[in-house]
């Protein structure tokens, strides 16, 4: 448990460290794309300290020259240590609003491009997400977990359909991407740090252009079945 205690203080420290740098970086002019970067790096300082390391499949699925959607299951903080370290390429991320109100972290968050939600108020939500098919029509890749927020038990909860309607709205396709293991690292509502080893996989996108509106909720189930699919089996050969 000591060792959990202090490798949270530690990355309190070095996370203030790097929001202050983004913060101060985008005072000087730094465009979004190096202060994606910046919280990049941090990404893989907190993942080397906390000795995790990551299995990537599927990289080859990511496309640098259009953008897409990227959809995860989301287990554990260490979700968005995973991603931000290892998914290749420049992405803005969609993230929950009281992420955005913790000091310093919540500046360099917005300055870095990153997008808040308000699932509590639909208006704003709408506004949120309206704001994310600008980010997307200007070339940028946008991340999110559709479930919402992290499972307490591991399993995949179902998805909300905001981040759908923004996909159908943009027209650019759904990556779905599963991280198997994160639960282990650092579970909800937990400070315990366990050292260990993640799988993160990166499927094929999903073309959007066969689907209607009315289609959404056919949508998100595929996109859902594939994560739940790739979580399941992997799982079960990890155990095997």
């Amino acid at each position: 448990m000591f060792r959990s205690i202090l490798l949270v203080l530690i990355s309190v420290i070095i996370t203030a460290f790097f929001s202050t740098c983004v913060v101060v970086f985008s005072l000087l002019g730094a465009a979004e794309n190096s202060l994606h970067k910046v919280a990049r790096t941090w990404a893989k300082v907190l993942l080397a300290i906390s000795n995790v390391q990551v299995r990537v499949i599927g990289t080859e699925y990511v496309d640098g020259e259009t953008p897409q959607i990227f959809m995860s299951n989301h287990q554990s903080d260490f979700d968005i240590l995973i991603i931000l370290a290892f998914l290749p390429g420049q992405f803005r991320w969609i993230a929950k609003k009281e992420l955005f109100r913790i000091p310093v972290f919540g500046r360099a968050m917005k300055n870095a491009g990153y997008i808040e939600i308000d699932r509590q108020h639909h208006q704003r939500a709408l506004q949120n997400l309206a704001e994310a098919a600008r980010k997307i029509r200007e070339g940028k890749s946008v991340m999110s977990f559709p479930e919402g927020t992290r499972s307490k038990d591991g399993s995949i909860k179902p998805f909300k359909k905001g981040m759908f309607h923004l996909a159908m709205e943009a027209g650019v396709p759904i990556v779905p991407i599963t991280i198997i293991g994160a639960d282990e690292i650092m579970p909800k509502r937990s400070l315990k740090v366990n050292p260990g080893r993640i799988t993160m996989i990166i499927d094929a996108p999903i073309d959007i252009d066969e689907y209607t509106d009315d289609a959404r909720t056919e949508l998100m189930e595929r996109v859902r079945g594939i994560i739940v699919k790739n979580f399941d089996m992997w799982r079960e050969w990890k155990d095997s």
